[in-house]
């Protein structure tokens, strides 16, 4: 079996046991959490991505390793980190914490993707050795952090919606007292004209 199609298997195969445990172990606590706390818990994972301008440093990675792909995972995870970290400074400033949540979310998961066409466009999975002491990352931890980017859009896209409905009952709530009222002032109005004239 040829290196790029163990690096290939390793790849894929890396997702299959973060999925059985989040499924099982994480995903149910995320959802049963505070909103600011699973996202919170989730930029905790991300704040340690600063760990990847390990790319660039020589001996660590090949010499070999393509620059165009350790260049850009380096920074792309180095950004993504230090979004996810200020998320972590901000979180009890709501109006500046959601913007880093979404910032990171967004420049971490642009990073991945951006890593995969990359290392699909150099020829990485034949020079997957020259990855060195980084080869872990792909294989172990990206399938986790690209997970939870996932878990963390859900979050987003379920607290949007939530809001979105709270405001909907909150108006019609507003409309049926204000329907009320009316209905209220004019039975009121009927009775006054009634005494008047009876009168």
């Amino acid at each position: 079996m040829s290196p790029a199609i163990i690096f290939q298997i390793h790849l894929a195969l890396g997702y299959v046991p973060w999925l059985l445990c989040f499924g099982a172990y994480v995903w149910p606590r995320l959802k049963a959490m505070d909103r600011v706390e699973a996202q919170r818990a989730i930029a905790t994972l991300h704040s340690f991505r600063f760990f990847g301008l390990v790319f660039i440093i020589p001996g660590v990675v090949g010499p070999n390793l393509p620059t165009g792909f350790a260049v850009f995972a380096a920074y792309g995870d180095f950004a993504t980190g230090l979004l996810a970290m200020l998320a972590l400074l901000t979180v009890r400033m709501r109006s500046v914490f959601w913007p880093f949540v979404v910032a990171f979310n967004l420049v971490g998961t642009a990073d991945i993707i951006i890593d995969y066409y990359h290392g699909t466009q150099v020829g990485l999975p034949t020079l997957a050795g020259e990855l060195g002491a980084t080869y872990a990352i792909p294989i172990v931890y990206v399938p986790a952090l690209m997970i939870t980017h996932v878990v963390a859009f859900y979050l987003l896209a379920r607290r949007q919606t939530q809001a979105a409905r709270h405001l909907a009952s909150g108006a019609a709530a507003v409309d049926g007292i204000s329907g009320s009222s009316f209905d209220l002032n004019k039975e009121n109005s009927g009775r006054v004209e009634g005494w008047s004239n009876a009168h």
